[in-house]
């Protein structure tokens, strides 16, 4: 049976301890505020409960997180986590849960989708949801964590025999470094039912936020107003996929256009169902720097928000700026072999 750790780095509001007491009514742990004296944390369960001053910033969090780069990157192999966040101001909480979760899955630690409860000064952040639940702002967030800390205990590692792989990328494959680097993991691959969707040249028109009820009429169709090849290719091939990869080289410190658009997209199909079953990795290549910022983008967009599981180790990134470059990359064949031992170990079942 494992155990839970309150990581608590800072003193908590008066609705932090609400947020903390709903989501661990049915767990004991233990609470670390003390972060030069750290127990051995991997295979155990986290729980972050983070305090924002108004600069966004926790020294505390900080010194957690410098004591654990300095055990190694598997000091938290093994582990699951959550996060809450409280801030009495309106910045920071979701940008600090990025940063959290991407720091401890290169760790090693691993996220349930949806493994975060936000909360702003006003809870003006949670307004959207009065229209779900009719309840008052506080009530929605106490009742998110109770259901959060439900999913948290009740999360299992679920792995298939036959595990079907959905890539997607927008690059041309005769000048991505990206798509090499991907080529380059496959061939490490012992997985057969691999589906590639190229969406460069498509007609992608982006999300531009129909009303509730009609993205849901169209998601019950498992549909979306716009259609083209999200509707045609994406939809299906995620629906039977048991694991998404993300294609995505780094222009701008962004997410390139259309994987912006097909992941806006997405909302009409996730009104009708949710992607907790399904796990995301993600292969990232720079031509200078910024791989983090587009791995925290996909964390936002897809674990946090449209709930993929994120397992250890979930991004691949590098650097390779010109044309063919990637394959210079110092020990990139060796990387490429263990990033692709990864997504097998996480959702291949051994028989």
């Amino acid at each position: 049976m494992k155990r839970y750790y309150l990581i608590l780095p800072e003193k908590p509001s008066s609705l932090l301890k609400e947020m903390i007491n709903a989501t661990t009514k049915n767990i004991e742990y233990e609470v670390l505020e003390n972060f030069e004296q750290l127990p051995d944390l991997k295979n155990i369960n986290i729980i972050f409960a983070i305090e924002l001053p108004i600069t966004g910033i926790s020294n505390n969090l900080n010194n957690f997180f410098l004591e654990l780069f300095n055990r190694g990157f598997d000091s938290l192999l093994g582990s699951e986590g959550i996060v809450l966040v409280h801030s009495q101001y309106q910045y920071f909480t979701k940008t600090t849960a990025q940063s959290i979760i991407f720091k401890s899955n290169l760790l090693g630690c691993r996220f349930p989708g949806r493994p975060l409860v936000e909360a702003t000064g006003n809870l003006d952040n949670l307004i959207p949801l009065q229209k779900v639940y009719n309840l008052p702002l506080e009530e929605i967030c106490l009742y998110l964590c109770s259901k959060l800390g439900e999913r948290f205990t009740n999360d299992k590692i679920t792995k298939v025999k036959k595990p079907k792989i959905l890539a997607i990328h927008s690059s041309n494959r005769n000048t991505s470094n990206t798509l090499t680097l991907w080529d380059m993991i496959k061939e490490n691959l012992d997985i057969t039912d691999i589906t590639e969707i190229n969406i460069q040249n498509a007609t992608i028109v982006d999300c531009i936020g129909c009303p509730y009820k009609a993205c849901k009429h169209y998601g019950q169709q498992t549909k979306c107003f716009y259609g083209g090849i999200i509707v045609q290719e994406v939809y299906p091939a995620l629906l039977k996929a048991d694991a998404l990869v993300f294609i995505c080289p780094n222009y701008n410190d962004m997410i390139t256009a259309n994987l912006v658009a097909l992941i806006n997209r997405l909302t009409a199909l996730f009104r009708k169902t949710k992607f907790y079953d399904k796990t995301l990795f993600s292969i990232i290549v720079s031509g200078h720097s910024g791989g983090d910022a587009l791995a925290k983008q996909l964390i936002s967009s897809l674990n946090i928000n449209k709930t993929f599981k994120l397992p250890p180790y979930f991004a691949l990134m590098a650097v390779a700026n010109d044309r063919g470059a990637i394959r210079k990359v110092p020990h990139i064949e060796e990387l490429a072999k263990k990033f692709a031992e990864n997504i097998i170990i996480n959702i291949k079942q051994q028989i």
